[in-house]
C-alpha cells in the first residue's frame, strides 16, 4: 500500500508560501512538489474552505496565506485535507467468527486509536511558525557550515 503524503506537501508548500512577497500559482507549488497543478488546486480547495489559504484571480494572481502561520497547526492542515489515513496497518477480519481473531483485532484496534488520539493532540501543537522556525534554524546552520569550508 503506498503511503499518502499530501500533509507533508501541504505543509511543506504554505512554509514556502508564508516566505514569498506575493501569491504563489498553482504551477509553482505543483513544480515545486513533482506533480500536476490540477492535484494541487484540489488539495488547496480544502485549505482554502477551512479559511488558511485564499486564491486570487487574474494575472499576477495565486494562492496567499489567509492565516500567519503561528494560527495554523498541523491539525489544521491535517483536517483540511479530510484526515487521510496515520497509519497503514489494519486489522484482518478474514474469519470474524474466530475468537483468536477477535482478540487480536480488539487489541490493535485499541491500541491504533490511542496511538490515533495522542498524534493528533501532538499535532494540535505543533503550529506551522515551529515549523518555519526549525527551517531557519537549520538554514542558518547550513550557511555557517558553507563559509567555513
Amino acid at each position: 500500500m503506498k503511503g499518502d503524503n499530501r500533509l507533508s506537501r501541504m505543509l511543506h508548500v504554505l512554509v514556502h508560501m508564508a516566505q514569498r512577497e506575493g501569491p504563489v500559482t498553482s504551477e509553482e507549488m505543483a513544480q515545486m512538489l513533482n506533480t500536476n497543478p490540477v492535484v494541487v488546486r484540489r488539495t488547496m480547495a480544502g485549505l482554502r474552505e477551512s479559511g488558511f489559504v485564499q486564491a486570487e484571480r487574474g494575472h499576477g494572481g495565486g494562492w496567499r496565506l489567509a492565516r500567519g502561520l503561528g494560527d495554523i497547526t498541523l491539525l489544521d492542515v491535517y483536517r483540511a485535507i479530510d484526515e487521510p489515513p496515520l497509519f497503514s496497518l489494519r486489522i484482518a477480519e478474514d474469519t470474524p467468527d474466530c475468537l483468536v481473531e477477535q482478540a487480536v483485532n480488539a487489541a490493535l484496534d485499541s491500541e491504533l486509536s490511542a496511538a490515533r488520539e495522542r498524534l493528533l493532540r501532538r499535532f494540535g501543537e505543533i503550529t506551522l511558525a515551529a515549523l518555519a522556525g526549525d527551517f531557519e534554524r537549520r538554514w542558518r546552520a547550513s550557511s555557517k557550515c558553507a563559509t567555513k569550508a
